[in-house]
C-alpha cells in the first residue's frame, strides 16, 4: 500500500471547505489529475457513487468511488477502485484561525498487474499529491 498525505491551509471556512469537498463531483476542479467526475447514484451521503476519470502516468484511468462516511463539517471518506487499484481517501477539515486546515489522505492498494508497477508508483504518487495540494488550495481559497 502507498499512502499520500497532504495538509492544506486555506482561507475557506470549515463549513464551506467541507461542503465543497463532500460533493465529490467538484474533484474535477481541485484534483490535478481528474478529467471528469460525475455522480452516478445517491444524494451525496453514504452509498453515493461517482464515476471518476483521471489522467495518471500518461493514461486515463476510470475508478468508481463510493462514499463511505460523511460527518459534517469535519470528515468525508470515499473509496474508489477498478481491477488494478483501490484508492481509500479521507478528508478531514479543521478550523484554523479564520480559515481551515484540510488534511487529505489517499491510500492506494494495487492488485493484479498494478502490483508489478507498485515500486515505480512512489515518485508518481508523490508528484500527484504535490500537484493536487496546489490545485486544492487554489480551489478552496476561491470559496
Amino acid at each position: 500500500m502507498k499512502v499520500v498525505k497532504r495538509t492544506i491551509t486555506t482561507t475557506a471556512s470549515p463549513e464551506a471547505a467541507f461542503a465543497y469537498l463532500a460533493d465529490f463531483a467538484n474533484a474535477v476542479e481541485w484534483d490535478s489529475g481528474t478529467v471528469s467526475c460525475v455522480r452516478v447514484s445517491g444524494d451525496g451521503g453514504p452509498g453515493t457513487t461517482y464515476r471518476n476519470v483521471s489522467k495518471f502516468a500518461g493514461r486515463e484511468i476510470e475508478l468508481i468511488y463510493t462514499v463511505e462516511r460523511v460527518e459534517p463539517p469535519r470528515l468525508f471518506a470515499i473509496v474508489g477502485g477498478n481491477r488494478t487499484v483501490t484508492s481509500d481517501d479521507t478528508i478531514v477539515v479543521r478550523p484554523k484561525d479564520s480559515g481551515s486546515d484540510v488534511i487529505y489522505t489517499a491510500k492506494f492498494t494495487f492488485a493484479g498487474v498494478g502490483r508489478l508497477l507498485e515500486p515505480v508508483m512512489t515518485p508518481l504518487l508523490a508528484k500527484l499529491g504535490n500537484d493536487t495540494a496546489r490545485t486544492l488550495q487554489k480551489a478552496l481559497d476561491r470559496l
